[in-house]
């Protein structure tokens, strides 16, 4: 049996355990064929996104709003972590036709 000393380390243990917050995600959105997929991601503060261009000119992941402007080389991977939360709609400023939405949690 546990003593009273031992079983109040082994609480505060557990609570510290609880405590620690979660780690960040990563998102991967691929940009292939004048497409962005996923067309709408939902993501948090914190997170990182891995944006793939799987064609052969470059993109871009630019945010409407002014968030954030990504440049991706063709055949290339640019990773950038979200710093502000809110629904952001973005585009490709060179083929404003590809276009997608995060919605970014606090």
């Amino acid at each position: 049996m546990l003593s009273r000393r031992h079983l109040s380390v082994v609480t505060l243990l557990a609570l510290g355990a609880m405590a620690v917050p979660a780690h960040a995600a990563t998102l991967q959105i691929v940009m292939e064929n004048l497409v962005i997929s996923p067309a709408e991601a939902s993501v948090k503060v914190g997170d990182t996104i891995e944006w793939i261009n799987k064609d052969v000119f470059a993109h871009t992941a630019t945010a409407r709003n002014g968030d954030f402007d990504v440049t991706i080389p063709p055949n290339k991977t640019v990773t950038s972590v979200l710093k502000k939360a809110g629904t952001v709609e973005y585009y490709c400023r060179f083929h404003p036709n590809m276009k997608a939405v995060l919605n970014i949690a606090p």
